[in-house]
C-alpha cells in the first residue's frame, strides 16, 4: 500500500500531532540536505514495502533541507514532515510521533544502510520483540563505511560502557537502522535533539523493560560527497554525558562505597597507632589522614548518588528500583538529621577530649600519636555528619512541590 504524500506540517517538533496508527509499518529517515542519496533510499524502501504484503508508508522527517531533498521523497510516493527543532533525534522525534505505522523502522537517508532488507526486523516486530537494534559488527563493515577511530574506539567502548551500565544485551548501541514498536517508543518519552538520542532510545528502553533483540546489519559507505553530520568529539561525549547522567549508582554509589569501606578500614587499622608493613616500612599518622579523606569524599559520593536518584525517580526520569524505595523515598529529615546528631555529637567529644589534651600539655607541640590522631579522627566524623545533614535537608527541598 502507497500512502499518498500530505502536505508538509510546520511548527516546533513538539507540536507535530502524534498520529493513529493505521497501518503495518513506518519506514522512517531522518533527512537534512540528503538530495544525493534521498531518492535511492526511498526508491529502495518503497519497493520492498510493495513486496512485502504489508500495508505502509514511507516517512521522510526533514529537519529543513535547503537541497530540494523534500521534493525529491515525495516524487517517489514518500510522506515529508517538516520538524524545525535541530538535531538527529528531533528529527527522529518528531518523526515518530507522526508516523501511521504500529511498527517504525528507522534508518539513516544516506544509503549506508539497505532498506530493501528489512524482513528480519519486521519478523522479530511481528514476534513481540519492542526494540529490535541492527548490530553492523555482526553484518559486516564495508571497507570505508565507519572511520577507524568508530570502529576501534567509539562504538565499542560507549556500547560497553552502555552494557555494564544498565545490563543491555547490545552489542552495537548506535546502530542507526532499528525498528520498533511505535506505542512502546512514544512511552517512553524521548527528549534528546541531538545524536544521544540513539543511545536515549536504548537506555530507556532498558529501564522501561521493553523486550530487546538484535540482527545482523551491513553498513555500506555513504553515498555523500559533503561531510557527515555526525561530529566524532562532541557526539561521542554527548552519548557518554548522557550514559553517565542516567546511572547515578556507577558515577556516585559504587565509587563512593568502595572510598568509603577503604577509608574506614584504614581509619580503624590506623587509630590505635602507627601499623608496621614490613620490618623497614611503617604507616602512621599520614596514612590515616588519607584514610579519613576518603571517608569524607565516599559519604559524600554516596550521598550525591542517593539524592540524584531521588531526584530522578521524582520526576520520571528513571523508575524506582524496588529494593531502594524505602531508603530512597521513605526516609524523612528527622531520621537522617538524628543520625548525623549521632555522628557529630561522638566527633565533638573527640575534638574536646584532644583539645583538653593539648591543654593540659601547657599548648605546646602536638603529640601525633596522641592529639593529632584523636582530633583527625574526631573532625572527619564532624565533617561527615554535617555532609550527612546537608544532604537530608536537600532531599527533603526535592519533596517540595511546586
Amino acid at each position: 500500500m502507497v500512502v499518498v504524500p500530505l502536505k508538509p506540517q510546520e511548527g516546533n517538533v513538539s507540536h507535530v500531532s502524534v498520529e493513529q496508527s493505521s497501518l503495518d509499518l513506518t519506514i522512517l529517515m531522518p533527512c537534512l540536505n540528503e538530495a544525493e542519496t534521498i531518492e535511492v533510499c526511498v526508491r529502495k524502501a518503497m519497493t520492498w514495502l510493495a513486496s512485502s504484503g504489508l500495508s505502509g508508508e514511507v516517512l521522510v522527517a526533514d529537519n529543513g533541507s535547503r537541497d530540494g531533498s523534500q521534493g525529491m521523497a515525495e516524487a517517489l510516493g514518500a510522506r515529508v514532515v517538516a520538524v524545525p527543532e535541530k538535531g538527529y533525534g528531533a528529527a527522529l522525534i518528531g518523526g515518530i510521533r507522526a508516523a501511521r505505522g504500529k511498527y517504525v523502522i528507522m534508518g539513516d537517508a544516506d544509503d549506508s544502510y539497505d532498506f530493501s532488507k528489512l524482513d528480519a526486523f519486521v519478523e522479530r516486530l511481528q514476534d513481540g520483540a519492542e526494540l529490535v537494534m541492527g548490530n553492523r559488527f555482526k553484518g559486516g563493515i564495508e571497507k570505508g563505511a565507519m572511520p577507524p577511530l568508530h570502529y576501534w574506539l567509539g562504538n565499542p567502548v560507549l556500547s560497553f560502557i552502555g552494557r555494564l551500565l544498565f545490563n543491555i544485551p547490545v552489542g552495537d548501541f548506535h546502530c542507526g537502522l532499528r525498528g520498533f514498536n511505535r506505542d512502546s517508543i512514544l512511552g517512553l518519552g524521548l527528549k534528546s535533539p541531538g545524536m544521544e538520542f540513539a543511545s536515549e532510545m536504548v537506555v530507556k528502553a532498558s529501564l522501561a523493560k521493553l523486550s530487546m533483540e538484535e540482527v545482523p546489519t551491513t553498513l555500506r559507505p555513504d553515498g555523500r560527497t559533503r561531510a557527515p553530520h555526525l561530529r566524532t568529539w562532541r557526539d561521542g561525549w554527548r552519548h557518554l554525558k548522557f550514559l553517565m547522567l542516567h546511572s547515578p549508582k556507577w558515577v556516585f554509589i559504587y565509587p563512593g562505597l568502595l572510598l568509603l569501606a577503604l577509608g574506614l578500614f584504614g581509619s580503624i587499622l590506623l587509630a590505635p597507632g602507627a601499623v608496621a608493613l614490613t620490618p623497614t616500612i611503617e604507616i602512621d599518622i599520614h596514612s590515616l589522614v588519607v584514610a579519613c579523606f576518603s571517608v569524607m569524599i565516599g559519604t559524600q559520593l554516596v550521598m550525591f548518588g542517593a539524592l540524584a536518584r531521588r531526584y530522578a525517580m521524582i520526576e520520571g526520569v528513571l523508575p524506582t528500583p524496588s529494593n531502594f524505595r524505602t531508603i530512597l523515598l521513605g526516609m524523612e529529615l528527622e531520621p537522617i538529621l538524628r543520625v548525623a546528631a549521632l555522628i557529630l555529637i561522638a566527633g565533638l567529644i573527640g575534638v574536646t577530649t584532644a583539645v583538653v589534651r593539648w591543654v593540659g600539655n601547657g599548648f605546646g607541640p602536638i603529640v601525633y600519636n596522641d592529639v593529632m590522631r584523636m582530633l583527625v579522627i574526631s573532625l572527619t566524623a564532624v565533617a561527615v555528619a554535617v555532609q550527612i545533614a546537608a544532604a537530608g535537608f536537600l532531599a527533603s527541598m526535592l519533596n517540595i512541590r511546586r
